[in-house]
Protein backbone atom coordinates (compact mmCIF):
# COMPACT_ATOMS: atom_id res chain seq x y z
CA UNK A 1 0.00 0.00 0.00
CA UNK A 2 1.39 3.71 -1.02
CA UNK A 3 0.10 6.55 0.90
CA UNK A 4 -1.54 9.47 -1.40
CA UNK A 5 0.47 12.29 -2.26
CA UNK A 6 -0.39 15.06 -4.35
CA UNK A 7 1.68 14.70 -7.24
CA UNK A 8 4.01 13.07 -9.46
CA UNK A 9 8.11 13.27 -9.68
CA UNK A 10 9.13 15.26 -12.61
CA UNK A 11 10.42 12.62 -15.52
CA UNK A 12 13.14 13.13 -18.43
CA UNK A 13 13.50 10.64 -21.16
CA UNK A 14 17.37 9.34 -21.16
CA UNK A 15 16.41 6.07 -22.82
CA UNK A 16 19.06 5.53 -25.35
CA UNK A 17 20.81 9.43 -24.97
CA UNK A 18 23.65 7.87 -22.92
CA UNK A 19 23.67 11.12 -21.84
CA UNK A 20 23.36 12.81 -17.80
CA UNK A 21 21.20 16.46 -17.32
CA UNK A 22 23.65 17.00 -14.24
CA UNK A 23 23.83 20.86 -15.04
CA UNK A 24 20.06 21.04 -15.10
CA UNK A 25 19.11 19.00 -12.21
CA UNK A 26 21.33 20.70 -10.22
CA UNK A 27 20.61 23.73 -11.07
CA UNK A 28 16.81 23.10 -10.93
CA UNK A 29 17.42 21.81 -7.20
CA UNK A 30 14.23 19.82 -7.81
CA UNK A 31 13.91 15.37 -7.71
CA UNK A 32 13.70 14.12 -11.46
CA UNK A 33 13.17 10.89 -12.30
CA UNK A 34 15.65 9.65 -15.65
CA UNK A 35 14.05 7.23 -17.46
CA UNK A 36 15.94 4.62 -18.88
CA UNK A 37 19.26 6.30 -17.83
CA UNK A 38 20.78 2.73 -16.95
CA UNK A 39 18.98 0.48 -19.58
CA UNK A 40 22.48 -0.87 -21.01
CA UNK A 41 23.54 -2.11 -18.18
CA UNK A 42 24.58 -5.85 -17.82
CA UNK A 43 22.60 -5.93 -14.45
CA UNK A 44 19.67 -4.71 -15.69
CA UNK A 45 20.22 -6.59 -19.33
CA UNK A 46 20.35 -10.08 -16.97
CA UNK A 47 17.62 -8.96 -14.60
CA UNK A 48 15.82 -8.56 -17.83
CA UNK A 49 15.41 -12.44 -17.74
CA UNK A 50 15.37 -13.52 -14.62
CA UNK A 51 15.94 -13.46 -10.81
CA UNK A 52 18.36 -16.08 -11.28
CA UNK A 53 20.26 -14.29 -13.93
CA UNK A 54 20.76 -11.35 -12.22
CA UNK A 55 21.79 -13.23 -8.72
CA UNK A 56 24.54 -14.84 -11.44
CA UNK A 57 25.61 -11.64 -12.90
CA UNK A 58 26.19 -9.92 -9.44
CA UNK A 59 27.81 -13.72 -8.47
CA UNK A 60 30.70 -13.23 -11.42
CA UNK A 61 31.82 -10.12 -10.10
CA UNK A 62 31.89 -11.18 -6.26
CA UNK A 63 35.36 -11.39 -4.55
CA UNK A 64 34.57 -13.31 -1.60
CA UNK A 65 35.21 -11.13 0.68
CA UNK A 66 32.59 -11.05 3.60
CA UNK A 67 29.55 -8.56 3.68
CA UNK A 68 27.47 -6.86 6.01
CA UNK A 69 23.53 -6.78 5.96
CA UNK A 70 20.85 -6.59 8.15
CA UNK A 71 18.41 -9.20 9.46
CA UNK A 72 15.01 -9.70 10.60
CA UNK A 73 12.47 -11.73 10.99
CA UNK A 74 9.47 -12.36 9.25
CA UNK A 75 7.98 -10.06 12.02
CA UNK A 76 9.80 -7.15 10.59
CA UNK A 77 8.03 -7.26 7.16
CA UNK A 78 10.90 -5.41 5.46
CA UNK A 79 10.85 -2.50 7.14
CA UNK A 80 14.24 -2.05 9.31
CA UNK A 81 12.91 0.30 12.20
CA UNK A 82 13.06 0.49 15.65
CA UNK A 83 12.11 -1.58 18.36
CA UNK A 84 8.99 -0.17 20.30
CA UNK A 85 10.38 1.82 22.31
CA UNK A 86 12.91 3.34 20.27
CA UNK A 87 16.06 2.37 21.84
CA UNK A 88 17.01 -0.13 19.53
CA UNK A 89 16.75 -1.31 15.98
CA UNK A 90 14.39 -4.50 14.71
CA UNK A 91 17.10 -6.15 12.84
CA UNK A 92 20.44 -7.64 13.47
CA UNK A 93 23.52 -6.49 11.96
CA UNK A 94 24.96 -9.91 9.75
CA UNK A 95 28.37 -10.96 8.09
CA UNK A 96 28.61 -13.49 5.41
CA UNK A 97 29.27 -13.89 1.70
CA UNK A 98 27.17 -12.55 -0.37
CA UNK A 99 26.20 -15.88 -2.13
CA UNK A 100 25.01 -16.44 0.81
CA UNK A 101 22.88 -13.90 1.24
CA UNK A 102 21.78 -14.34 -2.38
CA UNK A 103 20.62 -17.59 -1.96
CA UNK A 104 18.50 -16.98 1.15
CA UNK A 105 17.02 -14.35 -0.70
CA UNK A 106 16.01 -16.73 -3.66
CA UNK A 107 14.80 -19.65 -1.32
CA UNK A 108 12.40 -17.02 0.72
CA UNK A 109 10.95 -15.82 -2.90
CA UNK A 110 7.93 -17.16 -2.95
CA UNK A 111 7.40 -16.66 0.63
CA UNK A 112 4.41 -14.50 1.55
CA UNK A 113 6.06 -12.79 4.70
CA UNK A 114 9.86 -13.84 4.29
CA UNK A 115 12.79 -12.63 6.98
CA UNK A 116 14.73 -9.49 5.92
CA UNK A 117 17.87 -9.65 3.93
CA UNK A 118 19.23 -6.01 3.00
CA UNK A 119 22.80 -5.46 2.10
CA UNK A 120 22.98 -1.82 2.33
CA UNK A 121 25.79 0.98 1.02
CA UNK A 122 27.81 -1.46 -0.22
CA UNK A 123 30.79 -0.24 -2.27
CA UNK A 124 30.37 -1.44 -5.55
CA UNK A 125 34.95 -1.51 -6.49
CA UNK A 126 35.12 -3.29 -2.73
CA UNK A 127 33.46 -6.55 -3.26
CA UNK A 128 32.10 -6.65 -7.01
CA UNK A 129 35.45 -5.10 -8.62
CA UNK A 130 35.01 -4.68 -12.40
CA UNK A 131 31.58 -4.68 -12.71
CA UNK A 132 31.85 -0.68 -13.05
CA UNK A 133 33.12 -1.87 -16.66
CA UNK A 134 29.21 -2.68 -17.17
CA UNK A 135 27.56 -0.79 -15.05
CA UNK A 136 28.28 2.74 -14.68
CA UNK A 137 26.61 6.01 -15.32
CA UNK A 138 30.59 8.11 -15.42
CA UNK A 139 29.99 10.93 -13.25
CA UNK A 140 33.69 11.65 -13.54
CA UNK A 141 32.84 12.62 -16.92
CA UNK A 142 30.69 15.73 -15.35
CA UNK A 143 33.49 16.40 -12.71
CA UNK A 144 32.01 14.66 -9.77
CA UNK A 145 33.78 11.97 -7.73
CA UNK A 146 31.31 9.60 -6.38
CA UNK A 147 32.23 6.05 -6.06
CA UNK A 148 28.94 3.74 -6.52
CA UNK A 149 27.22 2.19 -3.95
CA UNK A 150 25.32 -1.28 -3.94
CA UNK A 151 21.95 -2.15 -2.19
CA UNK A 152 20.70 -5.51 -2.34
CA UNK A 153 17.62 -7.18 -0.59
CA UNK A 154 14.10 -8.39 -1.06
CA UNK A 155 10.93 -6.24 -0.73
CA UNK A 156 12.60 -4.13 1.99
CA UNK A 157 11.17 -0.47 2.41
CA UNK A 158 13.99 2.40 3.64
CA UNK A 159 11.89 4.11 5.52
CA UNK A 160 11.74 7.73 4.76
CA UNK A 161 15.43 10.13 5.64
CA UNK A 162 17.40 12.35 4.19
CA UNK A 163 20.82 12.72 3.40
CA UNK A 164 23.51 15.70 2.99
CA UNK A 165 24.61 14.72 -0.26
CA UNK A 166 23.21 14.63 -4.26
CA UNK A 167 22.07 11.28 -5.03
CA UNK A 168 21.49 9.23 -8.07
CA UNK A 169 20.09 6.44 -7.73
CA UNK A 170 19.94 3.93 -10.27
CA UNK A 171 16.92 1.49 -10.19
CA UNK A 172 18.82 -2.22 -11.75
CA UNK A 173 16.88 -5.20 -10.73
CA UNK A 174 13.32 -5.12 -9.57
CA UNK A 175 10.74 -1.93 -8.86
CA UNK A 176 10.92 0.79 -6.58
CA UNK A 177 8.64 3.11 -5.41
CA UNK A 178 10.02 6.65 -4.14
CA UNK A 179 8.00 9.19 -2.20
CA UNK A 180 9.86 12.68 -1.75
CA UNK A 181 9.29 15.47 0.48
CA UNK A 182 11.32 19.10 0.42
CA UNK A 183 13.69 19.45 3.30
CA UNK A 184 10.99 21.99 5.22
CA UNK A 185 8.82 18.98 5.53
CA UNK A 186 10.59 17.82 8.53
CA UNK A 187 8.15 18.97 10.94
CA UNK A 188 5.36 17.38 9.42
CA UNK A 189 7.53 14.09 9.16
CA UNK A 190 8.12 13.23 13.13
CA UNK A 191 11.68 11.95 12.67
CA UNK A 192 12.92 9.64 15.05
CA UNK A 193 15.92 9.70 17.62
CA UNK A 194 19.03 10.60 16.04
CA UNK A 195 21.33 7.80 17.56
CA UNK A 196 20.78 4.70 16.93
CA UNK A 197 19.20 4.76 12.90
CA UNK A 198 18.25 2.21 10.56
CA UNK A 199 20.48 3.86 8.04
CA UNK A 200 23.02 6.44 9.56
CA UNK A 201 20.29 9.14 9.41
CA UNK A 202 17.22 10.00 11.81
CA UNK A 203 14.11 8.38 10.41
CA UNK A 204 10.42 9.54 10.09
CA UNK A 205 8.70 7.30 12.73
CA UNK A 206 5.57 7.22 10.86
CA UNK A 207 4.42 3.74 9.31
CA UNK A 208 3.83 4.87 5.69
CA UNK A 209 1.99 1.06 4.68
CA UNK A 210 -0.48 2.42 7.24
CA UNK A 211 -0.40 6.00 9.11
CA UNK A 212 -1.66 7.24 12.09
CA UNK A 213 -3.20 10.17 11.88
CA UNK A 214 -4.37 10.77 15.06
CA UNK A 215 -1.07 10.51 16.31
CA UNK A 216 1.00 12.38 13.74
CA UNK A 217 -1.60 14.98 12.50
CA UNK A 218 0.82 16.92 10.71
CA UNK A 219 1.90 14.09 8.26
CA UNK A 220 -1.09 15.52 6.39
CA UNK A 221 0.76 18.38 5.33
CA UNK A 222 3.42 16.76 4.24
CA UNK A 223 1.69 14.30 1.92
CA UNK A 224 -0.19 17.65 0.05
CA UNK A 225 3.94 19.03 -0.88
CA UNK A 226 5.01 14.93 -1.63
CA UNK A 227 6.07 13.62 -4.76
CA UNK A 228 6.73 10.26 -5.92
CA UNK A 229 7.43 7.74 -8.64
CA UNK A 230 7.37 4.09 -9.48
CA UNK A 231 11.20 2.95 -11.12
CA UNK A 232 11.34 0.22 -13.47
CA UNK A 233 14.53 -1.54 -13.74
CA UNK A 234 17.29 1.01 -15.67
CA UNK A 235 15.45 4.15 -14.48
CA UNK A 236 17.50 6.67 -12.04
CA UNK A 237 15.94 9.36 -9.44
CA UNK A 238 18.05 12.28 -8.30
CA UNK A 239 17.20 13.23 -5.13
CA UNK A 240 18.67 16.92 -4.06
CA UNK A 241 20.68 16.84 -0.96
CA UNK A 242 18.33 17.22 2.25
CA UNK A 243 15.15 15.77 0.56
CA UNK A 244 13.39 13.99 2.44
CA UNK A 245 12.85 10.21 0.97
CA UNK A 246 10.99 7.37 1.64
CA UNK A 247 11.75 3.77 -0.78
CA UNK A 248 9.76 0.81 -1.29
CA UNK A 249 11.49 -2.14 -2.92
CA UNK A 250 8.67 -4.03 -4.57
CA UNK A 251 9.64 -7.30 -5.73
CA UNK A 252 11.11 -10.10 -3.86
CA UNK A 253 14.78 -9.40 -5.14
CA UNK A 254 15.79 -5.37 -5.14
CA UNK A 255 19.41 -4.18 -6.40
CA UNK A 256 19.82 -0.35 -6.46
CA UNK A 257 23.20 1.11 -7.39
CA UNK A 258 23.64 5.11 -6.04
CA UNK A 259 26.28 7.92 -6.46
CA UNK A 260 26.06 10.33 -3.54
CA UNK A 261 28.68 13.72 -3.66
CA UNK A 262 28.68 16.89 -2.07
CA UNK A 263 28.26 20.06 -3.99
CA UNK A 264 31.05 21.62 -1.16
CA UNK A 265 34.81 20.85 -1.14
CA UNK A 266 36.16 17.76 -0.24
CA UNK A 267 37.70 19.82 2.97
CA UNK A 268 34.50 21.12 3.88
CA UNK A 269 32.97 18.79 6.49
CA UNK A 270 29.43 17.66 7.13
CA UNK A 271 27.44 20.41 8.40
CA UNK A 272 26.14 17.54 10.74
CA UNK A 273 29.20 17.82 13.44
CA UNK A 274 27.53 21.82 13.34
CA UNK A 275 23.88 20.25 14.11
CA UNK A 276 25.28 18.03 16.81
CA UNK A 277 27.22 21.42 18.23
CA UNK A 278 24.32 23.13 18.36
CA UNK A 279 22.15 21.16 20.25
CA UNK A 280 24.75 20.96 22.82
CA UNK A 281 25.57 24.86 22.85
CA UNK A 282 22.18 26.72 21.54
CA UNK A 283 19.33 24.62 22.23
CA UNK A 284 18.60 24.61 25.62
CA UNK A 285 19.28 28.46 26.33
CA UNK A 286 16.86 30.93 26.64
CA UNK A 287 14.12 32.03 23.97
CA UNK A 288 15.95 35.49 23.91
CA UNK A 289 19.57 34.40 23.49
CA UNK A 290 18.09 31.96 20.94
CA UNK A 291 16.93 34.72 18.75
CA UNK A 292 20.25 36.73 19.09
CA UNK A 293 22.36 34.03 17.95
CA UNK A 294 19.84 33.08 14.86
CA UNK A 295 20.69 36.70 13.80
CA UNK A 296 24.05 36.28 14.46
CA UNK A 297 24.24 33.02 12.37
CA UNK A 298 21.96 34.66 10.18
CA UNK A 299 24.89 37.34 9.25
CA UNK A 300 27.70 34.97 9.68
CA UNK A 301 26.43 31.88 7.78
CA UNK A 302 23.05 32.03 6.29
CA UNK A 303 22.83 35.21 4.51
CA UNK A 304 25.49 35.81 1.38
CA UNK A 305 28.67 34.45 1.96
CA UNK A 306 30.70 37.61 1.72
CA UNK A 307 29.06 39.85 3.75
CA UNK A 308 30.48 39.60 7.00
CA UNK A 309 33.78 40.55 5.53
CA UNK A 310 33.04 42.86 2.63
CA UNK A 311 33.84 46.17 4.92
CA UNK A 312 36.93 44.86 5.83
CA UNK A 313 40.43 45.24 4.07
CA UNK A 314 41.00 41.46 2.38
CA UNK A 315 43.81 40.70 4.59
CA UNK A 316 42.01 40.98 8.06
CA UNK A 317 39.11 38.97 6.73
CA UNK A 318 40.94 35.38 6.96
CA UNK A 319 37.74 33.22 8.34
CA UNK A 320 35.20 35.85 7.18
CA UNK A 321 36.86 35.43 3.72
CA UNK A 322 36.32 32.89 0.76
CA UNK A 323 37.08 29.15 2.79
CA UNK A 324 40.40 27.63 1.10
CA UNK A 325 42.09 23.96 2.19
CA UNK A 326 44.50 26.50 4.33
CA UNK A 327 41.49 27.85 6.03
CA UNK A 328 40.07 24.49 6.58
CA UNK A 329 42.68 22.78 8.49
CA UNK A 330 42.89 26.13 10.96
CA UNK A 331 39.13 26.13 11.59
CA UNK A 332 39.54 22.35 12.40
CA UNK A 333 42.60 22.94 14.22
CA UNK A 334 41.03 25.58 16.09
CA UNK A 335 37.96 23.57 17.06
CA UNK A 336 39.59 20.62 18.27
CA UNK A 337 41.74 22.43 20.16
CA UNK A 338 38.65 24.26 22.27
CA UNK A 339 36.84 21.03 22.53
CA UNK A 340 39.50 19.16 24.43
CA UNK A 341 40.02 22.02 26.90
Amino acid sequence: MAVDVASRIREIDCAGTGSLPIDELLASGQPAVLRGVAGNWGLVQAASRSMHDAMEYLRGFYNGQPVTYSWGGPEVAGRPFYNADFTDLNTQVRRSELGQVLDEIAAHADDPQPPTYYVASLLVDSRLPGMRAENDLDLAAHGIQAPPSIWIGNRVTASCHYDALNNIACCAVGRRRFTLFPPEQIVNLYPGPLEPTPGGQAVSVIDFAAPDFERYPRFRDALAAGQSAVLEPGDAIFIPSLWWHHVQGLEPFNVLVNYWWSSAAAYVPTPMHALYHALWTLRDRPEREKQAWRDIFDYYVFGPADRAGEHLPEAARQVLGPLDESIARQLRAMLIGKLNR
